[in-house]
């Protein structure tokens, strides 16, 4: 089972998510999205909450409101920070989880620790909880043939891409070889190497005077 949630409508549209247990968390960690930011309570147990972003954007673009609802989440969601305030949340990209066979069911580590930010929740927003509450969708989503599709959609993404490439590189190569022979061929109608009607004229005359002499 998989919780949904919608962030605050005027950030925009974004759905923030967490598992039932640690075992939907394992699930979330294996099958997650280039565009997930994992969120944590700092040395506590608690929820993994996920912030699914827009494409192309990174967590260096999340506005201080959906920051404040997913910390929000993961405290309220945290048994024991729940009951305390001055509580901090970690939260990265879900490309920088960690995860090794030596560790139990739902635990993770870092890639690169300069890469996990902190934000500190002072107190629980009942106002915000209840917001997000009200948005909350219940699914057991396939995770992983949500995941294995959007790999598909981005292979034939990217051989898109490619055929364009060739086709500009193609193009490009054709018009570099029109240019060359359009200079190639000013060359040669270059003044000191065409013989000009007067030139014609002139040899001409020559040739007559030459057979009048004949004669």
């Amino acid at each position: 089972m998989v919780f949904y949630f919608k962030a605050r409508p005027d950030a925009g549209d974004y759905t923030i998510f967490m598992g039932l247990d640690k075992f939907e968390n394992e699930e979330l960690i294996k099958y997650g999205f280039p565009e997930d930011v994992w969120f944590h309570v700092d040395k506590m147990s608690s929820a993994h909450v996920y912030l699914r972003l827009h494409r192309g954007q990174s967590f260096d673009d999340i506005s201080e409101g959906v920051l404040e609802d997913c910390a929000q989440l993961v405290k309220a969601n945290s048994i024991q920070g729940n009951k305390v305030n001055n509580v901090d949340v970690v939260y990265t990209p879900w490309s920088n989880l960690k995860k090794t066979a030596s560790m139990d069911v739902g635990q993770v580590g870092f890639h690169n620790s300069k890469m996990v930010r902190t934000i500190r929740v002072e107190k629980r927003v009942n106002e915000i909880i209840n917001r997000l509450n009200k948005t909350k969708v219940e699914r057991t989503p396939d995770l992983r043939a949500e995941r294995e599709a959007v790999n598909a959609a981005e292979r034939a993404e990217r051989k898109l891409h490619l055929r364009e490439k060739k086709k500009r590189e193609e193009i490009d190569r054709l018009e570099k070889e029109r240019q060359a022979e359009m200079r190639s061929y000013k060359g040669l109608m270059v003044t000191d190497k065409m013989t000009s009607n007067k030139d014609i004229a002139s040899s001409n005359k020559s040739l007559q005077e030459l057979e009048d002499d004949f004669m």
